[in-house]
C-alpha cells in the first residue's frame, strides 16, 4: 500500500485528495492545524490524522518525531492561502505579502526539505505543491492578485530547483494546478473540487522522473512559466 501525506487536509482541496486517496486504498497522512476539530477527516479509511502549523518550524518537527522514518512515497504541500485578492497596489500591505510568501512559497519548501529522508524511503518518491496558473508571467494579461500571484510564483522558482538537485537522487518534484475549484477561498465558484482532485491525482498516479521541473494541470496541460 503506497502512503501520501497531504498538507492543509481539514478541508476544500485538501479534504478531497484525502477522501479519493484513501477511497482508492492508499495510506493516508492527513495533516491538520487542529485535528480535533477533523471529525471526517479522522473518519476516512487508512487515514491518520497528525497536527501540522507550516509555518512553525517546532510542529514541522514535531511531525518528523511522530513520523520516525515512516516512508512516504508521495507528499501533496496543499496547504496555502489567500488575501485581499482584489487589492490595488496601494493597498497590498507588507504584512499580507510576506505571510503569504511564508505560507505558500517558504512552507512548501521546508516541509520537503525536512520529509525528504521520508521520501527518499518510499517506493515512489515524489514531491508535489500546488501552483496555480495565477504563478504563470507569460500568462498574465490580467493583472490583480499581487501577493497571490508572487507567492505562486516563488513556489515554482524554488519547486524547479527542488527537481534539479533531487531529480540524480530518484526524487520527482512536480507542481500541481488544480484550476479555479469551488472552495471557501474562492468563495465556492469554479469546478467541483471532486472534479479539480480527480484529475490531479490520476496525474500523481502517473509521474515519473521524466516530470520532474514540471507544473501540471488538473487536466494534464502544463502551465507556461
Amino acid at each position: 500500500m503506497s502512503t501520501v501525506l497531504i498538507s492543509g487536509a481539514s478541508r476544500g482541496i485538501g479534504f478531497e485528495l484525502a477522501r479519493q486517496f484513501a477511497n482508492d486504498g492508499w495510506s493516508v497522512i492527513a495533516t491538520a492545524r487542529d485535528p480535533a476539530s477533523a471529525a471526517a477527516l479522522a473518519a476516512l479509511p487508512n487515514t491518520r490524522v497528525l497536527p501540522l502549523e507550516v509555518t512553525d518550524a517546532a510542529s514541522i518537527e514535531a511531525l518528523l518525531t511522530a513520523l520516525d522514518g515512516e516512508p512516504i512515497d508521495v507528499l501533496i504541500a496543499n496547504a496555502g492561502i489567500a488575501i485581499n485578492l482584489e487589492a490595488k497596489p496601494i493597498e497590498v500591505t507588507r504584512e499580507d505579502f510576506l505571510l503569504l510568501q511564508e505560507t505558500n512559497a517558504f512552507a512548501p519548501l521546508a516541509l520537503a526539505a525536512a520529509l525528504k529522508p521520508n521520501i527518499l524511503a518510499g517506493e515512489l518518491k515524489i514531491a508535489t505543491a500546488m501552483s496555480s496558473l495565477m504563478s504563470s508571467i507569460s500568462a498574465n494579461d490580467w493583472g490583480t492578485q499581487y501577493t497571490y500571484r508572487a507567492s505562486k510564483t516563488a513556489l515554482n522558482a524554488l519547486w524547479r530547483q527542488l527537481a534539479q538537485r533531487w531529480a540524480p537522487e530518484g526524487i520527482t518534484c512536480t507542481l500541481l494546478r488544480p484550476g479555479l475549484v469551488a472552495t471557501q477561498m474562492t468563495g465556492f465558484n469554479g469546478l467541483p473540487v471532486e472534479v479539480s482532485v480527480r484529475g490531479m491525482k490520476a496525474v500523481v498516479e502517473r509521474l515519473s522522473l521524466k516530470d520532474s521541473g514540471r507544473i501540471i494541470g488538473y487536466d494534464g496541460t502544463d502551465v507556461p512559466w
